[in-house]
């Protein structure tokens, strides 16, 4: 017997059945570690270096690089991007 196929809200947090506002707040989270971590993978950065350019500790960076996405709040994550000169925009959706 096969499984019904259930189409994406978007929002695989929100089609987990967590609640919606943290739904949105574990989505961002996750782009934005995701982001972070190209920048790294795509500047073939050390963890070091990539601690260097972040202005975080070693541990905090390979905590990064490893994904490890619930050690970092929505707030840190804008503050990386911040760091390597990007701007985090919101964009709200009806």
């Amino acid at each position: 017997m096969k499984e019904p196929i259930t189409e994406s809200s978007g929002n695989v947090f929100a089609d987990l059945g967590f609640d919606p506002g943290e739904a949105a707040i574990l989505q961002m989270r996750a782009k934005l570690l995701n982001d972070l971590q190209t920048f790294v993978t795509s500047n073939d950065l050390t963890p070091i270096e990539a601690a260097e350019q972040l202005g975080i500790a070693n541990s905090r960076a390979l905590d990064l690089i490893q994904g490890k996405w619930e050690k970092f709040s929505l707030e840190t994550l804008i503050m990386l991007e911040a760091r390597i000169g990007r701007q985090v925009i919101l964009e709200l959706a009806a």
